[in-house]
């Protein structure tokens, strides 16, 4: 069964599907089998879709949601443009982008778009030049208009990213999310440390902009041993809950090119707790992670009854200045005061985190902090 959910400076009806869709790889496809993907996807519960695509894939798109544009939310890039033979292109010509858009409105049908992303603001020099040739005036003045619902940006770079939730605009980011990258196993693109791309999400969960992944399976290199950098594979659903997982995360959006590729991601939803379970990825991150929680509940279940992911999650996040998060942490049922100190969660963590002591820790936390509240 699909999860939704909700945009945290959105409108109430703004919840998007966990698994959402990327146009990327699928250009190529005949238009009549892209229309017909899309269709299905969004029968299965599948609302939220990336269109940094091919030209070829605007019509044939557009096709599938009429009558239905209510129902799905698109994210569109201000800075990606299409050739006449349709490929894609990186542009930051404002003339260029501007038409551009205006295309994909009309090619799509629809008079809107939920999402106007800065493209692929990689270095600062990215982020200037977009500011200097007006392109984020622009999507200012469309969200005035009711043009664009939203302001957000793609970006691989934590620094970048950053320098961009400074200014408060945005309400959602784009980025890649996956065990290669945020344990500094990936490529060019896996910017940031451990410690950088955390601090990175947790900001996003704590402000309230959520977060769109891309490069859920890292090119699909995490799901091949021989291709993997950790010499082993993880399963699509172990890739999709792992991003999932990470604070801020709203929705995954791999690509697909085939019904088939549609078909496998959608199993997704009815795989169990453990064919999800992301945990043995520890095995070949202990020299980045060890000693870190990253949420995976591998410890449950709880003799006392903890969320002892859940636990960890909102005092990060507390530690980090969401009051949200911390509020959160009141309602719990039951929290880290019920800690039983009996080491099953510790005999049981893939990543050596010494839960005993930590509960403590976050206990001691938050009752200094109710303290100083009252």
């Amino acid at each position: 069964m699909m999860e939704y959910r909700k945009l945290p400076h959105g409108a109430p009806h703004e919840s998007f599907s966990v698994l959402g869709l990327g146009m990327g790889g699928i250009q190529h496809t005949p238009p009549q089998e892209i229309e017909a993907i899309i269709r299905k996807a969004i029968d299965h519960g599948i609302n939220f879709f990336d269109l940094c695509a091919g030209g070829a894939v605007y019509e044939p798109f557009g096709k599938a949601i009429r009558g239905r544009r209510e129902q799905v939310f698109l994210q569109v890039h201000f800075g990606a443009v299409y050739d006449e033979q349709g490929e894609y292109g990186w542009c930051r010509d404002f003339e260029t982008i501007r038409k551009t858009f205006l295309w994909e409105l009309e090619t799509l049908g629809t008079d809107y778009v939920d999402f106007g992303f800065l493209h692929c603001v990689d270095e600062d020099e990215d982020f200037d030049k977009l500011c200097e040739i007006g392109v984020l005036d622009y999507l200012k003045q469309l969200k005035e208009q009711g043009t664009v619902r939203h302001i957000g940006f793609s970006s691989h770079t934590p620094s970048v990213a950053n320098r961009i939730l400074d200014t408060g605009l945005a309400d959602m980011m784009m980025f890649s999310i996956n065990p290669a990258y945020d344990f500094e196993k990936g490529d060019e693109y896996g910017i940031g440390s451990v410690r950088e791309r955390f601090e990175l999400f947790k900001r996003c969960e704590r402000e309230g902009v959520g977060i769109s992944v891309m490069k859920p399976f890292f090119a699909g290199q995490l799901l091949s041993a021989e291709q993997s950098p950790f010499g082993e594979a993880l399963t699509h659903a172990q890739c999709l809950q792992y991003a999932l997982d990470r604070p801020g995360v709203l929705t995954t959006v791999p690509g697909v090119q085939t019904m088939e590729h549609l078909d496998t991601l959608l199993t997704f939803l009815s795989a169990s707790e453990e064919e999800k379970d992301y945990s043995r990825i520890a095995s070949f991150t202990a020299d980045t992670v060890s000693g870190t929680c990253v949420y995976c509940n591998h410890c449950q279940p709880c003799p006392a009854g903890i969320d002892i992911g859940l636990v960890n999650k909102y005092y990060d996040l507390a530690l980090a200045g969401d009051r949200l998060a911390a509020n959160h942490y009141t309602k719990l049922t039951v929290d880290a005061s019920a800690c039983l100190s009996c080491g099953h969660c510790e005999s049981r963590c893939p990543f050596d985190v010494k839960q005993e002591s930590r509960m403590q820790e976050i206990k001691r936390y938050f009752s200094v902090d109710e303290k100083e509240t009252r």
